[in-house]
């Protein structure tokens, strides 16, 4: 007896992992905040401290944009995970990942600046390509599942 898989079927599957993986990530800023503080650019970082200005997109500090991407995280893996909404929660979750992608540029910006050390250049080397497949992921959930059959591992023809 052949094992089948509807499209539906599959993009149920694909958007638990994903919403899983974004729990994870979730559950990380608020238990390790300090492994995200570099992804944040420092524009959006507001200095109370008066050395430097802040400028309009300055409205939260580090620790709050890490705490806030935690919390968009965690509501974006529900999202996912209800049918009614995962279409559009997987197109705001693109949307986040293309955020992070600017977040992770400027991260390694800076870590190959002249301050820097060669530990921060390897990990910011090593994180800049991993939100591609997570876009390409989120993306693949923001449109309509198809109308295709999944059997043996293989995956078959349209259905007429």
């Amino acid at each position: 007896m052949p094992f089948r898989w509807s499209g539906r079927t599959i993009q149920t599957v694909s958007a638990s992992a994903l919403s899983t993986l974004l729990l994870a990530s979730a559950a990380k800023h608020f238990r390790e905040p300090g492994f995200f503080d570099d992804v944040v650019p420092d524009f959006l970082c507001r200095d109370d401290s008066g050395t430097r200005c802040n400028g309009a997109l300055a409205v939260m500090s580090r620790e709050e944009w890490v705490a806030f991407s935690g919390l968009l995280e965690a509501g974006a893996a529900v999202g996912l995970l209800v049918p009614a909404t995962r279409r559009a929660a997987a197109g705001c979750v693109t949307a986040m990942f293309v955020l992070f992608l600017a977040g992770h540029v400027d991260a390694l910006r800076r870590a190959y600046g002249p301050d820097a050390t060669a530990r921060q250049r390897r990990a910011h080397t090593l994180r800049l390509p991993l939100p591609a497949p997570l876009i390409a992921w989120a993306w693949s959930l923001a449109v309509p599942a198809g109308r295709t059959a999944v059997r043996a591992g293989r995956v078959g023809l349209p259905r007429p």
